[in-house]
């Protein structure tokens, strides 16, 4: 008997290492990937303005149930298991959330200096909803009360500093599987990746691993941008408490 596909949802906000984590599951061989499922239902939806935000509209779904019925269907490939990268920002009030239940949720985090200072380099005007921590927390909260324990959360600075370690752990919190697999993948675009990725994966588009961590530094921070990422922050902290080390 065929044992059922293992669906997994990986919810981060934008400038973390998220396309390099989908890169690293596709490189596994036993993974199907899906890149932002939601992000045409997401602009269509609230109106805002993003890079390639027409190309974006035209290239998925616009309804989110229809997205939702998408994710928990048939496995891409027949793959054993599918990794689902999405945004925390797109999950806007009114979309459907009852699909999570049937996947395993698991949390990117990375600190939210990093995230601005990377961000504001792609778009000018930031709100705190642009970067995705406050929804990250909620539905964090929202998936440790369906199970009872918190899910799995991996910081960005815990993957860049010791790759193998922490995806050995989110894997074993996930009931996969490891591979060192995992750990390299072929430079270039994908057939996975999203219509948007001229816009935003030039630097993964050019990595083949993880890349080693930058000197820790502090980030100095405009004024506006500061004063978002003392707002993101306590959200930020109450995902860290929990992350796997």
């Amino acid at each position: 008997m065929t044992a059922p596909p293992i669906r997994i949802a990986m919810w981060s906000g934008p400038r973390n290492i998220s396309t390099a984590m989908m890169r690293s599951f596709e490189a596994r061989g036993d993974s199907a990937v899906t890149d932002e499922p939601f992000y045409a239902a997401y602009l269509h939806r609230t109106g805002i303005h993003h890079p390639m935000r027409e190309e974006v509209i035209a290239s998925q779904s616009l309804d989110d149930r229809e997205v939702a019925g998408m994710l928990t269907g048939a496995v891409p490939g027949g793959k054993p298991i599918w990794y689902q990268k999405h945004m925390t920002l797109h999950m806007i009030e009114g979309f459907d959330r009852t699909w999570m239940a049937q996947l395993r949720n698991a949390y990117l985090i990375r600190d939210p200096a990093a995230v601005l200072a990377s961000y504001a380099e792609k778009r000018v005007d930031v709100t705190l909803l642009d970067i995705g921590f406050v929804q990250q927390r909620e539905l964090f909260e929202i998936e440790a009360d369906r199970l009872g324990f918190p899910p799995p959360v991996v910081d960005a600075a815990d993957i860049l500093k010791d790759p193998a370690r922490t995806l050995s752990l989110l894997c074993a919190a996930l009931g996969i599987a490891y591979t060192p697999a995992m750990l390299q993948w072929p430079a270039g675009r994908r057939a996975t990746d999203g219509v948007w990725a001229p816009a935003w994966y030039h630097a993964v588009e050019s990595s083949t691993r993880f890349s080693a961590p930058a000197p820790k530094q502090a980030v100095q921070l405009p004024a506006h941008l500061a004063r978002l990422e003392e707002q993101a922050r306590p959200h930020y902290e109450a995902l860290a408490r929990f992350r796997l080390v």
